[in-house]
């Protein structure tokens, strides 16, 4: 018997900015900037104040969530000021806005 390296049934990411926020996440939570529990008690307080109780299937509302959680834990960690995530996202959406459909998006 044959394995396929992506079973039908794998999870995918529906964007890739989903992939990167979940790699962003899980490289932070690596490097020590949190543990992971420290995390998941995060992300599951975000999940319930936008009141997202349904079935976690990784759809756009999961992830505007999961960037929510993340920015939340940046701010109360202290490396990334509300300031300094209110810039960035400035910057991705000017930058999404001025990028051809297909083309990648990139900050100047």
């Amino acid at each position: 018997m044959t394995l396929s390296p992506t079973p039908e049934d794998a999870p995918r990411f529906d964007a890739p900015w989903h992939a990167q926020v979940f790699a962003l996440t899980v490289a932070l939570s690596e490097a020590g900037a949190f543990t992971w529990p420290e995390w998941t008690d995060t992300f599951a307080a975000t999940l319930r104040a936008r009141g997202v109780d349904g079935p976690l299937d990784g759809s756009e509302d999961y992830y505007l969530a999961w960037l929510a959680a993340l920015e939340d834990m940046a701010r109360a960690r202290g490396f990334a000021g509300p300031d300094a995530v209110a810039d960035m996202a400035e910057r991705w959406r000017a930058a999404y806005l001025s990028t051809p459909h297909g083309d990648p998006v990139k900050l100047s």
